[in-house]
């Protein structure tokens, strides 16, 4: 205190206030540089917005509907690209960002494993069976013999729409044709909603009621064929009905009755012979008609009861799906005889990866084949959709 009695009045209170101002600036420089700090460290933390979006659409989606999320930018912006996917994936999110920073965002759906909300695809291998039953537009042509099928605009043929789908394990795989369908009803509604639907269905074009019971069988599952009505050794002895393709006919007239068959029902996979030894060992006569069925991307099931077919022959230059049946295996109509048949296409099918098995629509037989097929399954064999044995010359 001596001091400043000492000291010239005021003096050393600018000293004092030169100092305090020296402080004042250092704790304001301070402030400003550790709220600059702060704020940085505010912005650089805060959630992107775009990503704020995302987040939103996918909280009000379905609570089972998870995303596969791509973000992209344009080629002049830094590149970034991360995905997200899980397991139960209802759409695809691709979010695309602009040079101005801006996000865009497009959803579209994604393929679901059948327990979730129903996308309908049309343009897709197999059908979902809860629509199963109404035909793709895309692969109809409108013509005065009736509605026929065709390869669609994008290639996509009657056969792959309409197959069954199935593993593609290649392992051992077995299917089995029951046809004769359409020409008892009792017989008819049997088959369909006893045997499992891996069971590949023929509706005999000659039967009754077919829109209804394609349909009924689509719904369940089945792949279905359409069985042609040909020309056999014995006729007209044995008559497969109305409208039967014969050696003797000329070729425009065999194509109306092909296609007369074509149009009696929609979503099948391929053709059948019905009966028809003579007709498919006529070259002259079979070449028309299984190139008007190649060029509808149908396939050809020979039933194998003709040893000079030509099917094979003509069928590889035309490019056309094809396979023949192993066995007959209700040639004797008694369940046990039925089974060991069974039996023995299983060997076949351990013997060469895979077997055909052909049988019509009879109480014993539908009750074997139920029986052995729950059986099979159990020794490591895939039943499988007719298609998914054929030889395809566009996937060989």
């Amino acid at each position: 205190m001596g001091t400043d009695l000492h000291a010239p009045l005021g003096r050393n209170n600018e000293a004092r206030l030169r100092r305090s101002r020296r402080i004042s600036v250092g704790v304001i420089f301070g402030l400003l540089v550790g709220a600059g700090v702060f704020g940085f460290s505010f912005y650089a933390m805060r959630p992107d917005p775009a990503l704020q979006k995302t987040e939103v659409a996918k909280n009000n989606a379905s609570p089972d509907v998870t995303s596969d999320e791509r973000i992209s930018t344009s080629p002049s912006a830094a590149s970034k690209d991360l995905t997200r996917s899980g397991p139960n994936g209802g759409a695809t999110i691709q979010r695309t960002q602009t040079d101005n920073g801006q996000v865009v965002t497009t959803y579209s759906p994604k393929q679901r494993d059948g327990n979730g909300p129903l996308i309908i695809e049309a343009q897709r291998v197999g059908q979902d069976e809860r629509v199963a039953a109404i035909p793709n537009e895309d692969l109809i042509e409108d013509t005065s013999e009736g509605r026929l099928p065709i390869v669609g605009p994008d290639g996509l043929r009657p056969m792959e729409q309409y197959a069954r789908p199935w593993s593609g394990a290649r392992g051992t795989r077995i299917a089995i044709v029951v046809g004769g369908l359409g020409l008892s009803q009792t017989g008819t509604q049997n088959a369909i909603r006893t045997l499992p639907g891996e069971i590949t269905l023929a509706f005999a074009a000659t039967g009754n009621s077919l829109p209804r019971w394609m349909q009924e069988a689509r719904r369940k599952g089945h792949e279905i064929l359409v069985q042609l009505p040909m020309e056999p050794f014995d006729y007209p002895g044995s008559n497969p009905g109305a409208s039967t393709l014969v050696t003797q006919a000329n070729v425009k007239e065999n194509i109306a009755n092909l296609h007369e068959a074509m149009a009696k029902i929609t979503n099948y996979t391929g053709v059948m012979n019905y009966l028809g030894g003579r007709f498919l060992s006529d070259a002259d006569a079979l070449e028309p008609v299984l190139r008007d069925i190649a060029g509808r991307g149908l396939l050809f099931i020979d039933d194998g009861s003709s040893a000079q077919s030509l099917t094979e022959k003509i069928a590889k230059p035309l490019q056309l799906p094809h396979a023949f049946a192993d066995l007959t295996l209700d040639a004797q109509l008694d369940k046990l005889e039925i089974l060991k048949k069974l039996d023995e296409l299983e060997r076949i099918a351990q013997r060469k990866g895979f077997a055909i098995g052909s049988a019509s629509a009879f109480d014993e037989s539908i009750e074997a084949i139920q029986q052995w097929v729950g059986e099979v399954n159990n020794r490591g064999i895939e039943i499988v959709g007719v298609s998914a044995v054929v030889n395809d010359p566009a996937h060989p």
